[in-house]
């Protein structure tokens, strides 16, 4: 797994099969309280060595139900570790995989990681974001993912709501983080960045603009 800062672990790529020049990761948050698996990777099968050597797994999270996979089954299988996933998108993702339990409202799981819906890709999108004493670590799904040294949204039509959408990046331009780590990303380019508030603050402004236009993201 390749180390993005100490306690925050990305396995291998894997390339989704609707847009073969996108991949998706898995991100392994070593924690306290039992380490945390977010987004999903069939990749991550070449590093059950890694993972239990950094503690194994105790919770995997799915940001929406497109990440849904039998990897996500072998997750639990494996280490054990009951799937969470937004109440909205449940039935979705257990056409795929088994869903052990579910949330609606914005909450903590312990005091340094957080859960925030961020309706608007699908009714059920969720960010999370995780205090490690050092950063502020925003993950995103692809609600905001990177395309051509871009934050952008992912709009689906006849999927998405746009008003939503907009409210959950308003929403998400107000939180506190220093890195963002989406879920895809370019084959081959950055997919986590450090980044200043005011920075943020303008690349989500950008995307506001362009999904207000009634573009894709």
């Amino acid at each position: 797994m390749d180390t993005v800062i100490p306690g925050l672990y990305a396995s291998e790529p894997e390339p989704l099969g609707f847009g073969p020049s996108l991949e998706i990761r898995a991100f392994l948050l070593r924690c306290e309280r039992g380490n945390l698996l977010l987004y999903r990777s069939a990749a991550l099968e070449q590093d059950v060595e890694a993972v239990n050597d950094l503690g194994g797994i105790s919770r995997q999270y799915l940001n929406h139900h497109h990440e849904a996979s039998p990897a996500c089954d072998w997750v639990a299988r494996t280490f054990d570790a009951p799937l969470h996933v937004h109440e909205k998108d449940a039935p979705s993702v257990s056409e795929i995989c088994n869903v052990d339990e579910t949330f609606s409202g914005r909450h903590h799981t312990g005091d340094d990681f957080e859960v925030i819906p961020i309706p608007g890709h699908t009714s059920g999108a969720t960010a999370f974001l995780w205090d490690t004493g050092e950063h502020h670590v925003l993950f995103t799904g692809d609600t905001i993912f990177f395309s051509r040294g871009k934050w952008r949204a992912a709009v689906l039509d006849g999927v998405s709501d746009r008003e939503r959408y907009i409210e959950s990046l308003e929403l998400i331009r107000g939180l506190d983080f220093d890195l963002i780590a989406p879920g895809i990303a370019a084959a081959g380019q950055p997919y986590y960045e450090f980044v200043e508030r005011a920075e943020a603050e303008r690349r989500i402004d950008e995307i506001i603009e362009r999904v207000s236009r009634g573009e894709s993201g």
